[in-house]
């Protein structure tokens, strides 16, 4: 009996995919007779390029594999076709005729009985079969010769034929080894190490990895153990995981296969009301009781903990995103890239670590239709032939979504992942990756409390929403805070929760076949924010009309507060080529920009890796007219060394500034004073990095110890102030470094710090 089966494309491969549930033999090639017969009759009648045995687990045959079965499936059709038991191939003459029978039984066992169930064997009883009709010839001499010599000619042709096939050389390579002929079915085990997944994933994962492979890193994504490996041969790393749901028991499967199928169409009443995250910890709760319910009438020994894994694995395929989730809460990623066609390719990730990684998992054409029906139902945007594109935010994993189709992508639906990191980074960070030094990070930390408007700029990918992050923690939590972005990258909630006021503004994709009528343009959400009082201003990226509008803005002192934001480009000048000349902002308008901050990926020495670095920070001067770099407007305050890899002041463009002057002027100081306070925030931010190397208490930098160390420090100089009339820096220092170990550094120390900083 044939069991059902169903030929499916993805990724452009054919999947010859039979069902086995309920099957009286097991569903593997190696262990069962019956299947592989079954298989390679299959393979005779489809053009498939993988077979997928499906019961509660599903075993996938990869493309070398399926090739060697198909193989002999072709050798079955070349022995039909060419009739090797027929009566005038065997025995074609009529003194032959008594020896017919028994060649024509061994001949049709072989070939049509045997080469299905046992190729091997097959092979192996073709092989005997000559030896022994030329032991009888040998014998019988030349009387004999007339009737052996068709016989041995079809026996010959077939062992021919077989050996040109793969199976039958991997076959006789072991066999040569081991140096005995197995007598079980051992041998096909060894051909064929399946991948073996669960039947309700859909995505593949691969275990397997090259020879020669090193293994660099070994870290767990919530139970799902990942290794990073270093290929001798490719540029780029490779990055395994392990999921949980790979590793379980058949009663662990079963268990999640029947929960699946009881709550499946359970939907209760007000589900549309509840916010993601909400209706993931509802449904974990109604599976952990399920499955504490099945193991208890299945008489299954279960813990509160397998509970609690079972029902969050369960919960990941039903109401999650599958194995898109998995990846996603991996935190050192940065990118997720899936290509079209989906299933042809490996998924590619960028680590923080290790860059560009190829991954252990191919991402299916199934699983991607279910994620994108639940994308489309929780923003409401569509995402069809007629809208080819679709981007939203995915606030529950934190995350920025693209999806490509048809006929924009001819090849089928692609994904494009970006995930936002859950803190914002911080100066010290910034110093403790080598990101600038101690010194940049200081001067920048003088421009926003002095609130100069600042844009950083840099190609994608460089670090300037991280540094733009950086900035806004520089900032008094005293002040009001918009953010106006697209993208919701900026991490306001814990912003918020650190002690910050901000109002975030969400304006229309930049996209214009992904937006929906109900978001609000950007350059409208500016105007808006320019009426909701004195704030500081964040645009997330400054890139079209709205432009035009925050610069006549900053120049009639509309804003009345520092303001900041990002923008595409490779240096001042391109910002300003951009802003001028594509976004038609005029140069007497431009120049309300005080500061510029350019951040680019460098890869020293002609290396493959590329480390984020802060290159320049370029102050736009007032007096000039139509090309600001021929006429000196543009004062590179800072530069990059690339031979010493570290930022430099240079002297000779300071000199110049027309920034310092005027900030002394308004605060009543003199140069000397404003430089005293940039080389006082450098010391500090620099003594958090010592202590967090020094102690390993890498969460001493993030923002909830450095913004309240900032606070502290600015209300030490204030009473210094108050009292004295002055600042003695020397002694704020050592009071601020005091009240630092006291309050942050031993209480850390004490409980063993946790937390790190990804780019």
């Amino acid at each position: 009996m044939t069991h059902k089966y169903i030929i499916k494309s993805e990724g452009g491969k054919r999947y010859l995919i039979i069902d086995y549930r309920g099957a009286s033999f097991a569903a593997s090639v190696a262990d069962s007779q019956q299947c592989m017969r079954e298989v390679i009759e299959l393979l005779g009648k489809t053009n498939a390029d993988l077979v997928v045995l499906a019961e509660v687990y599903e075993r996938v045959y990869n493309e070398e594999q399926t090739k060697m079965l198909k193989e002999i499936a072709d050798l079955a059709s070349l022995f039909h076709r060419e009739s090797v038991w027929s009566h005038e191939k065997i025995a074609p003459y009529p003194e032959c005729e008594g020896l017919y029978a028994a060649r024509h039984n061994l001949i049709m066992s072989i070939s049509t009985d045997l080469i299905f169930s046992d190729p091997i064997a097959a092979y192996l009883k073709t092989i005997s079969a000559i030896k022994q009709e030329e032991e009888r010839l040998s014998s019988e001499g030349k009387a004999y010769k007339k009737c052996a010599e068709p016989y041995l000619k079809v026996l010959n042709f077939m062992r021919n034929a077989f050996e040109k096939t793969e199976l039958i050389k991997k076959a006789k390579l072991i066999i040569s080894r081991v140096k005995q002929i197995p007598k079980d079915r051992s041998i096909y085990r060894t051909l064929f190490q399946v991948e073996i997944k669960p039947a309700f994933v859909s995505s593949r994962v691969f275990f397997k990895t090259p020879v020669g492979v090193e293994l660099v890193d070994q870290y767990e994504v919530l139970d799902a153990n990942v290794n990073i490996y270093k290929h001798p041969e490719k540029i780029q790393y490779l990055y395994y995981i392990s999921p949980p749901e790979y590793n379980l028991s058949p009663e662990e499967y079963m268990l999640l296969t029947r929960t699946r199928e009881i709550v499946s169409n359970y939907h209760p009443e007000g589900i549309q009301f509840m916010e993601a995250s909400e209706i993931r910890e509802y449904f974990k709760k109604v599976y952990e009781a399920t499955i504490a319910d099945l193991a208890q009438r299945n008489d299954i020994s279960l813990s509160g903990e397998q509970v609690r894994r079972l029902a969050g694995i369960v919960a990941r395929y039903t109401v999650g995103y599958g194995m898109m989730e998995l990846l996603l809460s991996d935190r050192k990623l940065t990118d997720i890239y899936m290509d079209a066609p989906l299933g042809s390719k490996p998924v590619y990730v960028v680590h923080s670590d290790y860059g560009s990684c190829q991954t252990n998992v191919l991402f299916t054409e199934r699983e991607a239709k279910g994620i994108i029906s639940r994308l489309r139902a929780q923003s409401g945007r569509p995402f069809d032939e007629a809208h080819p594109v679709f981007d939203m935010d995915m606030h529950d994993l934190k995350t920025r979504v693209a999806v490509i189709g048809p006929p924009l992508s001819p090849d089928g639906v692609a994904f494009a992942l970006r995930l936002h990191k859950e803190t914002p980074w911080t100066l010290p960070q910034f110093i403790d990756v080598k990101m600038l030094n101690s010194l940049t990070a200081g001067m920048l930390s003088f421009f926003v409390d002095a609130q100069a408007s600042t844009l950083v700029n840099g190609a994608r990918g460089s670090g300037k929403t991280s540094m733009l992050m950086a900035l806004m923690l520089e900032i008094l939590p005293s002040l009001r805070i918009i953010v106006q972005e697209d993208t919701l990258e900026i991490p306001v909630q814990f912003m918020r929760n650190i002690g910050y006021n901000i109002q975030r503004l969400k304006t229309q994709s930049a996209i214009a076949v992904s937006r929906t009528s109900a978001e609000v343009p950007p350059e409208e959400a500016l105007r808006t924010a320019l009426r909701l009082g004195d704030s500081v201003l964040i645009i997330g990226e400054v890139r079209s009309k709205e432009a035009q509008v925050l610069y006549e803005a900053m120049r009639i002192g509309a804003v009345g507060n520092v303001v900041m934001g990002t923008i595409h480009g490779e240096n001042a000048y391109s910002v300003w080529d951009r802003i001028v000349n594509d976004l038609e902002v005029p140069n007497t308008s431009f120049k309300a920009t005080d500061v510029i901050v350019t951040c680019a990926p460098i890869r020293f020495k002609g290396s493959i890796r590329r480390e984020r670095r802060l290159i320049e920070i370029t102050e736009v001067g007032k007096h000039w007219y139509e090309e600001p770099e021929k006429e000196g407007g543009l004062i590179k305050l800072v530069e990059f060394d690339t031979s010493k890899d570290n930022q430099y002041v240079n002297e000779k463009e300071v000199k110049r500034s027309e920034l310092f002057p005027r900030i002394a002027k308004s605060r009543g100081l003199k140069i000397k004073e404003l430089w005293d306070d940039i080389y006082a925030r450098a010391s500090v931010k620099q003594y958090m990095v010592d202590m967090k190397r020094k102690y390993k208490i890498p969460e001493l930098l993030e923002a909830s110890h450095t913004v309240p160390a900032n606070d502290k420090w600015l209300l030490i100089l204030e009473r210094q102030r108050e009292e004295h009339g002055s600042v003695n820096y020397k002694e704020a220092e050592a009071e601020w470094k005091k009240w630092l170990l006291e309050a942050h550094v031993k209480p850390l120390i004490s409980r063993g710090g946790k937390g790190g900083a990804k780019k």
